[in-house]
């Protein structure tokens, strides 16, 4: 299993910061929709230069023209696309294409899709690279969020899939135990005094 940051933050310069604390222990690099609404795709040229063995994500979340969107940022030097799951099938299919074009891949990300498992199957029919079974920020402050409906969903999809929301050394296991590719930790490793030894200890949950 693949271990993945997300960069929640608003600068290039604290992406560039967090990414060499963690890069030697996470395999992906996330460019966090908010830091690419503030600076701009350009942060994703930079997070590639600067760690080109890395899988850099751009965290699009792309809902239209899915064309176009995931070939600017393929431009810009990611990796992975992210595209909405709630997106129709056609602004998925655009992205993919992109993707082909460049050798990439496109990830649908299924924040706010009621039945998780199944728009994973009809996605990953489209070509997409896997899915993300996501609970953001805002759902998991809500009453009755539980960590184990995220497992259960990718479980239940039988499609190639990541987990993000609430990921921590406590719980990496268990994501693992799910069958994800992909776990996703953002906050766990940004959030601590010492983001890379918040990044290794994560890591070396990961058996």
């Amino acid at each position: 299993m693949k271990l993945q940051f997300a960069m929640d933050t608003l600068t290039t310069q604290a992406a560039l910061e967090l990414a060499a604390a963690a890069a030697p222990h996470v395999d992906i690099l996330e460019l966090g929709t908010p830091l690419i609404k503030s600076a701009g795709l350009s942060a994703v040229t930079a997070v590639k230069s600067a760690h080109p063995d890395k899988i850099v994500f751009a965290d699009l979340k792309t809902m239209d023209a899915g064309e176009l969107e995931a070939e600017i940022a393929f431009a810009a030097g990611a990796d992975l696309v992210s595209v909405l799951g709630s997106a129709g099938d056609s602004t998925i299919l655009g992205a993919v294409k992109a993707a082909k074009k460049h050798g990439k891949g496109i990830v649908v990300d299924l924040i706010g899709v009621a039945d998780k498992p199944a728009r994973a199957k009809e996605v990953v029919a489209l070509g997409v690279e896997f899915v993300e079974m996501h609970a953001g920020l805002d759902e998991q402050a809500e009453e009755g969020f539980t960590f184990s409906t995220l497992l259960r969903d990718g479980e239940a999809s039988g499609v190639p899939f990541s987990v993000a929301g609430g990921i921590t050394a406590s719980t990496i296991a268990a994501v693992q135990q799910s069958g994800a590719r992909v776990a996703v930790a953002g906050g766990a490793i940004y959030g601590a005094p010492d983001v890379g030894v918040a990044a290794a200890t994560l890591r070396a949950a990961i058996v």
